[in-house]
C-alpha cells in the first residue's frame, strides 16, 4: 500500500495491516555505507515505510546525514564533521564494512530530504540537538507531512519542540514506563506516540494494557529490534539478531504480536517478507474509533 501523506499517520497505520517497517540508517551492507542515498534507495525498494537518518553539522553550519561520533568508523579521516567545513566533508570517501574507501560521500540533509520526498516517512534522529534550525530545514524542504521527530521527555527538550516544531509529528523516547503521554496529548504538540525502550518483558511500556491504552487514545508505539550495542538492550532480546539466527517469531513476531506500530530494523527485506505472510498484525477490535 502506497503511503498517502495527505492522511494522518494513524490512518495510514490502520490501513497498513502490519507494523510500519523503519529502516535504521537505510540498508547498509557490503560496499553500501549507511546513511547514504544508496542505502535509502535500497530500503525503499525493499519495502521500508520509514527511513531513519542521523544528523550532524559541519563547522560552518551545513547539515549532513551522519551519525555523530562515528567518523573513525565510517570516514577514518582523523576529524569530526563538526570540526570540518562543508567543503571538506564533501571530499571525504565513506568506508565500506571492511574499511575500504568507496565512491560514496556523506549526503547533505537537503539532498536526503529531496531524495525521499513523497516516498516514505522520515525519522530525523538527533533532532533534539538543534530543534529550531533542523525544523527550518524540514519546512524549507517541504517534507513536514513525512517527518517524524523525537526527543526524550525532559522539560527542556519538550519546551524546544513546543517553541519551534509544534506542528511536526512528535514522538517521545522513554525507558521502562510512560509518565508523559497524557500530558503531551493535552498540549499543543502534534504528539503521535512513544518510542519505547525496554530491557525486560515485564516493563510497563511493553505490556498489553499499556499498548491498548495508547491505541485507545489514538497514539502509536515505536519499538526497536536493532542491536547497535550489545551492552544496551532496548527490546528485551527480541532483536534482529535473534530473528536472523534463531527465530523470526521470537524476535520480530513477538514485537508484532504485541501490536506495536513501528519496528526499526537493520534487515528491511527480511522483516517485510516476514510481516507479509499470512498473519495480520493489527487487530481492528483493539482500536477505538
Amino acid at each position: 500500500m502506497k503511503t498517502d501523506f495527505e492522511k494522518s499517520i494513524l490512518e495510514n497505520r490502520r490501513k497498513k495491516g502490519r507494523p510500519f517497517v523503519a529502516a535504521h540508517r537505510g540498508v547498509s551492507r557490503a560496499n553500501i555505507p549507511c546513511n547514504t542515498l544508496a542505502a535509502f534507495q535500497i530500503a525503499v525498494s525493499q519495502g521500508a515505510d520509514v527511513i531513519e537518518l542521523d544528523i550532524t553539522k559541519s563547522r560552518d553550519g551545513e547539515y549532513f546525514v551522519f551519525h555523530p561520533g562515528m567518523e573513525p568508523v565510517f570516514l577514518n579521516c582523523g576529524s569530526l564533521i563538526t570540526e570540518m567545513t562543508a567543503k571538506e566533508v564533501k571530499t571525504i570517501p565513506l568506508r565500506n564494512q571492511d574499511g575500504a574507501a568507496t565512491h560514496y560521500r556523506v549526503p547533505t540533509l537537503s539532498e536526503a530530504f529531496s531524495f525521499l520526498q513523497g516516498k516514505t516517512y522520515i525519522n530525523v534522529d538527533k533532532f533534539w540537538t538543534d530543534v529550531e534550525q533542523i525544523a527550518g530545514q524540514i519546512r524549507r524542504a517541504g517534507v513536514e507531512k513525512q517527518v517524524i521527530v523525537k526527543s526524550f521527555g525532559d522539560e527542556q527538550s519538550v519546551a524546544q519542540v513546543e517553541k519551534y516544531a509544534p506542528d511536526l509529528m512528535y514522538c517521545v523516547m522513554m525507558w521502562h514506563k510512560d509518565d508523559i503521554s497524557q500530558k503531551l496529548q493535552k498540549s499543543g504538540l502534534n504528539y503521535i506516540g512513544a518510542e519505547i525502550l525496554f530491557d525486560r518483558e515485564e516493563d510497563e511500556i511493553i505490556s498489553d494494557a499499556y499498548i491498548q491504552w495508547m491505541h485507545d487514545h489514538q497514539l502509536l508505539v515505536w519499538a526497536n529490534s536493532i542491536v547497535y550495542n550489545e551492552a544496551e538492550v532496548i527490546a528485551a532480546g527480541h532483536s534482529d539478531d535473534i530473528s536472523m539466527t534463531q527465530s523470526m517469531d521470537l524476535g520480530w513476531g513477538w514485537l508484532a504480536d504485541k501490536q506495536v506500530d513501528f519496528i526499526q530494523t537493520d534487515w528491511v527485506m527480511e522483516l517485510c517478507g516476514y510481516l507479509g505472510g499470512e498473519k495480520n498484525y493489527i487487530n481492528p477490535q483493539k482500536w477505538q474509533a
